[in-house]
C-alpha cells in the first residue's frame, strides 16, 4: 500500500505562484510514476504533470507547459509541483497520484493508469 498526502494549496491572484507537495509513504518502491492531476467543478479529472522518479523524466499537459514544474526529492519521497503565472482556469482540486510505469515502461497523463491517490488540495486563482 502507498499513502499520498498533498499540501500547499490555497488562494492566489492571477499571475501568482504556489508550490504543492506530495509526500509518499508505504511501499513506494513500486510507484515510480508520480504525478499531479486536477479536477475543476463539473469537469473531468485531467493530467497536469508526471515524473518517472527513476530517471527524472517529466511530461506536462500543454496547458501548463512553461508555467508548471514537477520535481522530486527522493530522500524525502516527496514530489513537488511549482506553479507559476497562475491563471483563473487553473482553479481546481489538485490530486497527487502514483503507480508503476506498467508494460509501456513510461509514465502517462492518464488518470486511469494510476492506482494510488491522495485526498487532494484545493487551488483557487482569482482574476
Amino acid at each position: 500500500q502507498v499513502q499520498l498526502v498533498e499540501s500547499g494549496g490555497g488562494s492566489v491572484q492571477a499571475g501568482g505562484s504556489l508550490r504543492l507537495s506530495c509526500a509518499a509513504s508505504g511501499y513506494t518502491a513500486s510507484t515510480n510514476c508520480m504525478g499531479w492531476f486536477r479536477q475543476a467543478p463539473g469537469k473531468e479529472r485531467e493530467g497536469v504533470a508526471t515524473i518517472y522518479t527513476n530517471y527524472g523524466h517529466t511530461i506536462y499537459a500543454d496547458s501548463v507547459k512553461g508555467r508548471f514544474t514537477i520535481s522530486q526529492d527522493n530522500a524525502k519521497n516527496t514530489v513537488y509541483l511549482q506553479m507559476n503565472r497562475l491563471k483563473p482556469e487553473d482553479t481546481a482540486m489538485y490530486y497527487c497520484a502514483a503507480d508503476s510505469p506498467g508494460p509501456s515502461k513510461a509514465c502517462t497523463l492518464v488518470a486511469g493508469d494510476f492506482g494510488y491517490w491522495g485526498q487532494g488540495t484545493e487551488v483557487t486563482v482569482s482574476s
